[in-house]
């Protein structure tokens, strides 16, 4: 049997990634690992700090391969290692090493990238950090460059959430395990 293929549902922050990661779990009745990155933040009351990367990492990665053991077909991802190591980078200025390097390595792990673009309005959280358009732009750009730098496999999101999820489907379902 085939190992599933993990789909990563990525970019900026208050771009509908968590709403596209479950569409998709339900469309394609496959797993959906959620953001612990998200969850971890909750339980310490709404704050992160740069010793929280490495645990953040873990977990993370855990419970992806974990879903990964489990699942036929496909695994959809609600993040990434490369987004543990670039909102590390952005809040504090470094990574940690252990995060930087599982970052570069499980980032070969995804079939599939799909990059969600900033085209739908922000939606304020308190966890969210970049509600200023040029900010938000600046994320764009280096959610994609790190993709572009390492020639994973992606595919833009763009549009309305109809649009959204329609793009993502077709571009799972290209992959053949749809």
């Amino acid at each position: 049997m085939n190992a599933p293929l993990r789909i990563a549902v990525y970019g900026p922050e208050s771009t509908g990634k968590t709403e596209l990661a479950a569409a998709l779990g339900a469309h394609f009745r496959a797993p959906v690992v959620a953001e612990y990155a998200r969850e971890r933040c909750d339980a310490q009351g709404g704050v992160l700090g740069l010793e929280d990367m490495v645990p953040i990492a873990r977990e993370q990665w855990r419970r992806e391969d974990e879903a990964a053991a489990r699942a036929q077909g496909l695994v959809i991802c609600d993040t990434d290692a490369l987004t543990t190591m670039l909102w590390s980078d952005l809040l504090y200025g470094t990574t940690p090493d252990e995060v930087r390097r599982g970052a570069e390595k499980r980032c070969r792990n995804y079939a599939l990238y799909l990059l969600l673009d900033i085209d739908v309005p922000f939606a304020p959280d308190p966890q969210r950090c970049f509600p200023d358009p040029a900010d938000r732009e600046k994320c764009r750009r280096v959610w994609h460059g790190a993709l572009e730098r390492r020639h994973l496999p992606y595919v833009w999101i763009r549009g309305d959430w109809a649009e959204r999820e329609r793009a993502a489907v077709a571009a799972v379902e290209r992959l053949g395990r749809g």
